[in-house]
């Protein structure tokens, strides 16, 4: 599998458990990796973020 397929993979696995709180879910992630100084987890769950909104609505964008 590739990175990239590892991303939809999670993207998809997070929208399955989290359902309409997939991004907020998404974005604590991000905060919290940012506020622990972890920037190539931020970069990963920002990538995770893109894919998920990619799945969903225009109303389910998550501003990354």
């Amino acid at each position: 599998m590739t990175e990239d397929e590892e991303r939809w993979a999670e993207a998809l696995a997070i929208e399955r458990i989290h359902g309409s709180l997939a991004a907020r879910f998404v974005a604590e992630r991000i905060g919290a990796l940012t506020q622990a100084g972890d920037a190539a987890g931020v970069t990963r769950w920002q990538e995770i973020g893109r894919r998920l909104s990619a799945l969903g609505g225009p109303e389910d964008r998550i501003a990354i």
